[in-house]
């Protein structure tokens, strides 16, 4: 439970903002562009600060990383919610980015730490389970705030989530990592062990399957101020209309890897997930291709492509892990980086371009599910090679 909270701090960060992106252009009279790339800042500092996370942890312990990542949140936090321009909304967000995704980083490395195959594979997929309400409560709970108070006070509910948040991990969060299994923190070693991880063809094609996979959905999720305001006519607080089906999937899928770990190869687990997702985004592509965009059909393809996403990402995310057992913070945070990185790209820079269109994003989402499908077949042949440590 704490570290599937600790998973959400993400999402909060993400999705309870968005439907208030009209009232923050208003407020802060700038326009919508500008207001699109405080998400871009977000992702892509979240994305950089993924590579540091598991190797401060390796070497310093899990726990206390958690801990100073949460009291930096929460004074980004506050700033954010006292922005008077939307260059000082950058530049907070970009510090929520940093210190965000400790939680999403060390929690697998503690997995790991403590659990090992189908174990760590069910735990892994428990997580997920619990953190995929977030997405889901995220951005109806913004548009009731926005609706009833304000942009500002979204940002309010954060700050206190996290204080929340900080006291149960400093009351009941342990240290899984014992002092004598650190790593010496200094740049020769951090260094060799970076270009160990980036080094490896198995570790860039698997981190590729999950990131293009996630890549197919986020783009529903940065798009989502234009997609359901604009193509299918709802309001701020009718988010629920794309999320919930969204999360619905990611729930039930992350179900399904928890009860088929250990019962069946993890190759079929992932070609049954694929079968979700590349059905999913076909049915997309061909739906809007003949129709205009409407409710509910518009975002049924969404709750398919969620169940496969979340088949697919327990078992590879553990395999990913395992290419280094002995330095699995370090991957955990090159994993995360990869998958951040390119959803910063797909906020920033693909989903402005094809959000005009609800044909183009599902051309989108079809493209990313087939890139995944690529790298997870090259990633076959990858892992038989021996790899460089």
């Amino acid at each position: 439970m704490l570290l599937a909270a600790l998973a959400m701090l993400g999402p909060f960060s993400v999705d309870t903002y968005l439907p208030a992106f009209p009232a923050i252009q208003s407020s802060l009279n700038t326009s919508a562009i500008e207001v699109q790339q405080t998400l871009t800042a977000y992702m892509l500092s979240f994305a950089f600060m993924m590579l540091w996370h598991g190797a401060i942890s390796d070497a310093l312990g899990r726990r206390n990383i958690i801990l100073v990542a949460l009291f930096v949140f929460a004074v980004a936090t506050l700033g954010c919610a006292s922005a008077h321009t939307i260059h000082y909304l950058w530049v907070f967000r970009i510090l929520q980015g940093l210190s965000a995704g400790a939680g999403m980083v060390v929690g697998r490395a503690i997995i790991r730490d403590l659990y090992s195959g189908p174990a760590a594979q069910r735990l892994l997929s428990l997580v997920t389970m619990i953190f995929s309400i977030a997405p889901a409560l995220a951005p109806v709970l913004g548009g009731w705030i926005v609706t009833l108070l304000d942009w500002r006070s979204i940002f309010l509910f954060l700050f206190f989530y996290t204080v929340a948040l900080f006291g149960f991990c400093f009351r009941f969060l342990p240290e899984s990592l014992p002092k004598e299994n650190r790593h010496e923190f200094s740049v020769p070693v951090l260094a060799a062990s970076y270009k160990s991880v980036f080094g490896s063809a198995a570790f860039h094609l698997q981190s590729g399957t999950i990131a293009f996979n996630f890549a197919g959905l986020f783009l529903y999720v940065a798009s989502a101020p234009v997609f359901l305001t604009r193509h299918l006519g709802l309001s701020a607080h009718q988010f629920a209309w794309q999320f919930v089906p969204m999360v619905g999937g990611i729930f039930l899928g992350a179900l399904g890897a928890n009860r088929l770990a250990g019962r069946i190869p993890l190759n079929r687990q992932v070609r049954i997930g694929y079968f979700f997702l590349t059905g999913a985004a076909v049915c997309n592509v061909t739906y809007h291709l003949f129709f205009p965009a409407a409710i509910p059909w518009s975002v049924v393809p969404l709750f398919f492509y969620a169940i496969g996403m979340s088949l697919v990402a327990p078992g590879v995310t553990l395999m990913t892990l395992d290419l280094f057992p002995n330095t699995r913070g370090i991957v955990a945070s090159c994993q995360s980086c990869v998958v951040t990185f390119l959803a910063g790209i797909v906020a920033g820079v693909i989903a402005p371009i094809l959000d005009h269109s609800p044909v183009w994003l599902a051309y989108g989402q079809f493209g990313f599910a087939c890139c995944a499908m690529l790298c997870w077949h090259l990633s076959k042949k990858a892992r038989s090679e021996p790899l460089t440590h």
